[in-house]
């Protein structure tokens, strides 16, 4: 394994916004991109120095990648760990195929996890029927059902209240391999965001705060405090990462319940859209330090500068003209905040839940973080106020 040097090509599998961030974070550092999308007006596409249209289990546009770069990453969990093991085989992939593969299930994410002696909520695996009329009445009376593959931003799952609505998800879902999990008593969420170097080197980001919408993240905080619950959610982060032989950016997300404990909820293979106030907000952003990671280059400083609030911008933004049509936010009026920096996506269609940029807040202390982050969210119209309540 080598040190790959400014001038070579990297190669990103996917090509949605965190592939375009990635292609900034790359092509900043001097390297060229190579992005494999089935659709090549994907947001990496438009700023790819070469883009492959392709499906991401064709084998002639893997052998084109793979002969073309000296690297490859990927930038969402669902393309087929079978492509990313092919490409191993001829040049450096991280994450590597098996990591990926163990995140793209819930029920085999929930188990490797727990072979840690980390906790994740009560769950029961769910193949059929029978399955849910064996599940224990707390899951049925109170639970989520959730697809073990493919799931997103609050999309493959239901509320469950009774074994009927759970046996109407199933049949909603296709009846496709799902996870019924326990609602529990949540206080907050936290995530972590971390590097792991192909030597095995760790650096983590400060432990951010989130707030959902509608399954969505809507809202993070990162203040640079420090505390039990966040020191043991790094910790158990840092054990999930050495335990699955990670290399790359991985995100793990945390329940904290009212009581205090905490729960793992589920990891992303890749940067994370929580991890996003690091572009602003840190030495090194989490895209610069994929790049470093695939590159065999020194791990980066994670250290917070200052004070942020991260904001989410959806579809919805753009779709609050008259009688519901597409109208652009009036940027001027969110720009003339100093604290501001707006990160759009290059997505040329607006639609409902669809993340089309967002907006990081920085500022010598949260309360002002969050103070222009309201004014934000007021203007425009952004269904949670950014407070810390």
């Amino acid at each position: 394994m080598t040190t790959v040097v400014p001038g070579h090509w990297l190669g990103v599998m996917g090509g949605g916004q965190l592939g375009r961030m990635f292609c900034q974070a790359a092509q900043a550092m001097g390297y060229r991109v190579l992005v494999l999308d089935p659709d090549d007006q994907a947001p990496a596409c438009q700023i790819a120095d070469e883009v492959i249209q392709a499906s991401y289990d064709d084998d002639h546009a893997l052998s084109m990648m793979a002969h073309r770069c000296s690297a490859v990453t990927t930038e969402f969990e669902n393309v087929p760990a079978a492509s990313l093991a092919a490409l191993a085989r001829r040049v450096r992939v991280t994450p590597g195929a098996s990591a990926v593969e163990v995140a793209q299930d819930r029920c085999v994410e929930k188990s490797f996890i727990e072979s840690l002696g980390i906790p994740v909520a009560p769950h029961a695996k769910i193949l059929t029927i029978n399955d849910l009329e064996n599940a224990s009445v707390e899951l049925l009376k109170d639970g989520i059902l959730k697809s073990a593959r493919l799931g997103y931003d609050g999309k493959g799952q239901c509320r469950v209240k009774d074994l009927a609505s759970a046996v109407a998800g199933f049949d909603e879902m296709g009846k496709v391999s799902c996870v019924l999990e326990a609602r529990l008593d949540l206080a907050y969420e936290l995530s972590v965001v971390l590097a792991r170097s192909v030597a095995g080197e760790v650096v983590t980001y400060d432990v951010a705060r989130n707030i959902h919408h509608d399954g969505i993240l809507s809202v993070t905080h990162v203040d640079g405090q420090s505390d039990e619950v966040r020191a043991k959610a790094t910790q158990w982060a840092s054990q999930i990462a050495h335990g699955l032989g990670y290399h790359g950016v991985l995100c793990v997300e945390f329940f904290v319940l009212v009581d205090g404990r905490l729960f793992v909820n589920e990891i992303a293979p890749r940067p994370h859209n929580s991890g996003h106030y690091t572009q602003n907000a840190c030495v090194t952003s989490q895209f610069e330090q994929q790049v470093r990671v695939m590159t065999e280059l020194p791990l980066g400083n994670t250290r917070l500068l200052a004070p942020t609030v991260m904001l989410n911008l959806l579809g919805d933004v753009w779709l609050r003209g008259p009688e519901g049509n597409y109208q652009d936010p009036d940027w001027n009026r969110v720009l003339c905040h100093p604290e501001v920096s707006l990160h759009l996506y290059g997505k040329n269609e607006a639609r409902p839940g669809r993340k089309m940029g967002h907006i990081n807040i920085t500022a010598s202390t949260m309360e002002q973080a969050v103070s222009v982050a309201n004014q934000v969210v007021a203007e425009l119209d952004l269904p949670d106020q950014a407070t810390l309540a």
